[in-house]
């Protein structure tokens, strides 16, 4: 005798009859999906998980156990207006992940597509984070925070409210931010530079003229002894290649000033 097939939605889920999930769905033990909540086929809930708020999920996620997805932000200012949180495709929420949505209607909170999200890691109100992205255990992201594609936080790294993080940049475990961190680099501790992230352009398939040019940018931008305006103009006339040009424009459009190497004694 053939054994019963597995349930796409799971008996003891609550589903509200105003969410709108696409076929082959599944949806495990105990979870609880509220009205304003899309789903995109082949995504996953799994037990426990919470979806709520006005939520729109693309295909093929897979939320593990305890996630809470869409709740309201964590904002004293917030009324409970209709704001919402958008999820791109193929991103993985695991054990009791949270990310709530924005506090202005007319900002949603974005998530990319093909993202890692390790255990009990938080993405505040109004973040945007980018596409294949990697948040380590229990990172924490405060609200308005941008992140750029393939950005990876190491375990425990703090990201300060209204920050950004540039594309394939890293930040060691424990390490925290208070101030932009640029593209290609990685950051230690509190607001001190390590260097760039020469392993993470190899394997993004940057040409050797191309991390070289990165590191002369580098250099004239974080290690020449020039003052920041005017570091900018020499490193706007050595960019060559678009790599170099987003270096160049994030470290021009900083507002929060940016994370820079320790003065050596």
């Amino acid at each position: 005798m053939s054994a019963d097939p597995i349930p796409l939605i799971h008996p003891t889920a609550v589903i509200h009859p105003e969410a709108r999930l696409a076929p082959g769905v599944r949806v495990g033990p105990y979870a609880v999906i509220d009205a304003g909540v899309q789903l995109d086929a082949g995504c996953v809930v799994g037990p426990h998980v919470h979806l709520t708020g006005r939520t729109t999920i693309g295909p093929d996620n897979r939320f593990h156990a305890g996630c809470v997805i869409g709740d309201a932000p964590q904002d004293l200012g917030y009324t409970d207006a209709p704001t919402e949180l958008r999820i791109g495709a193929g991103n993985v929420f695991r054990e009791h992940v949270t990310v709530h949505r924005s506090n202005r209607v007319a900002e949603p909170t974005r998530i990319g597509s093909h993202g890692f999200f390790m255990a009990h890691c938080h993405v505040g109100h109004n973040c945007q984070v980018g596409d294949r992205v990697i948040l380590a255990n229990g990172v924490l992201l405060g609200g308005h925070v941008a992140v750029g594609d393939r950005a990876n936080l190491g375990g425990n790294a703090i990201v300060h409210q209204f920050v950004r993080v540039g594309m394939l940049a890293m930040m060691q475990g424990g390490s925290a931010i208070s101030l932009d961190l640029a593209p290609y680099t990685v950051s230690r501790k509190e607001n001190q530079l390590a260097g760039l992230n020469t392993i993470g352009l190899r394997r993004a398939g940057l040409t050797e003229a191309e991390r070289l040019e990165l590191r002369r940018l580098y250099h004239l931008l974080f290690l020449g002894g020039r003052g920041p305006r005017a570091a900018v103009a020499d490193a706007e006339r050595e960019a060559r290649s678009e790599w170099g040009r987003r270096l160049v424009r994030f470290v021009a459009a900083s507002r929060k000033g940016l994370v820079r190497p320790r003065p050596k004694k």
